[in-house]
């Protein structure tokens, strides 16, 4: 079962710094990250959520190789498979691209955008759904990284560790 974590920092860069650090330790298989999702909000209080699943690009090239293929087929039982990979390359591009701005994937946005509007101006948070982790080593790296955990499905024991990680304390 995946834990859903959410990390608050004083500043609007520092969100996207610890991802950069996570996605490190992801590549030394350390952590399997679920989804991530960087929430920035600026001096005004607007809202900018930065996913790291891109599901419009993917559902669109999904489609474009879908429906090139469909069409090509189609257009071949008419003779004229040129036509049918253009049209199916366009409608498979176009359906692939509604489908993927019509999906949710991970965390939820409702939630996302609801924790988001209680963070501070100039501030940003880290929303991680987290399928496994090395907890020593991905607290190591955290050490001092000056968050502060806004919530968690993780076990108050694993909270504490990780609020302690995070604001230098010993672990």
């Amino acid at each position: 079962m995946s834990e859903l974590v959410v990390v608050g920092f004083k500043d609007t860069e520092e969100a996207d710094r610890v991802l950069l650090r996570l996605s490190k330790l992801k590549k030394e298989y350390l952590i399997d990250l679920e989804d991530a999702v960087v929430v920035v909000r600026d001096e005004t209080g607007k809202v900018y959520l930065k996913q790291s699943i891109d599901l419009i690009s993917t559902r669109a090239t999904s489609g474009f190789v879908s429906g090139s293929l469909l069409g090509t087929f189609v257009g071949a039982l008419f003779l004229n498979p040129l036509l049918g990979f253009v049209t199916g390359s366009v409608l498979g591009v176009a359906s692939g691209a509604l489908a993927g701005s019509l999906s949710d994937y991970g965390i939820n946005d409702d939630f996302i955008k609801s924790i988001a509007e209680t963070i501070p101006h100039n501030s940003s948070a880290l929303f991680i759904l987290v399928r496994k982790a090395q907890p020593e080593k991905v607290l190591a790296e955290l050490a001092g990284v000056q968050g502060k955990v806004i919530h968690t499905s993780l076990s108050p024991d694993q909270e504490k560790r990780l609020q302690e990680a995070l604001s230098g304390s010993s672990v």
